[in-house]
């Protein structure tokens, strides 16, 4: 439920509000039977809080009714979930299963582009794109290292060029001289 809290929020927004939400909520069933307006107030800081309750509420009953309250480690029964795309599956995958996953967020899409590993602007072939550069068993580390480094370093409008560890590598035109 965390991941599906995360779209388009800071991890510290949600780290924020899960405590109070597991707390009210323990088990698929819990969301499945969940008040749309009592979760919706537990999330608001989060943003877009009605489409986020509405798919909590939605995935806890799939998840209630298809998986046995349990959440699925596949990728394929993953994206069937309101709320799941590809890039929240791979995040359970990678974080919640320990299976390679790679998440492709705004940041690694961004450091991909710049460093050269990807061309397209969509997550479906960047992830392919990577996945064939990045050993299997390093996707999710790998991953998780490109999403810190376009957080803290290779920001989007003022990238820290003179802080970064891999200048000399990087093939992004509009970087800043050292």
């Amino acid at each position: 439920m965390a991941t599906i809290l995360s779209a388009q929020c800071t991890d510290e927004r949600v780290n924020r509000v899960t405590p109070a939400l597991f707390a009210r909520y323990r088990r698929a069933e819990d969301y499945a039977v969940a008040n749309p307006t009592e979760l919706e107030g537990l999330i608001r800081p989060t943003g877009f809080f009605k489409s986020k309750a509405r798919h909590i509420i939605a995935c806890g009953r799939e998840l209630a009714a298809r998986f046995g309250g349990h959440v699925p480690d596949f990728m394929e029964a993953l994206v069937t979930l309101p709320g799941v795309g590809r890039k929240t599956a791979n995040v359970i995958l990678g974080n919640c299963f320990g299976k390679p996953a790679l998440v492709v967020d705004t940041h690694v899409k961004r450091v991909s582009q710049r460093l050269g590993l990807s061309r397209s602007q969509d997550p479906g072939r960047i992830e392919q794109a990577l996945q064939e550069l990045i050993p299997r068993e390093q996707w999710t580390a790998g991953s998780q290292r490109l999403l810190l480094h376009g957080r803290y370093v290779c920001l989007a409008r003022t990238p820290k060029c003179h802080d970064c560890p891999i200048y000399r590598e990087c093939a992004w035109e509009g970087k800043r001289p050292r």
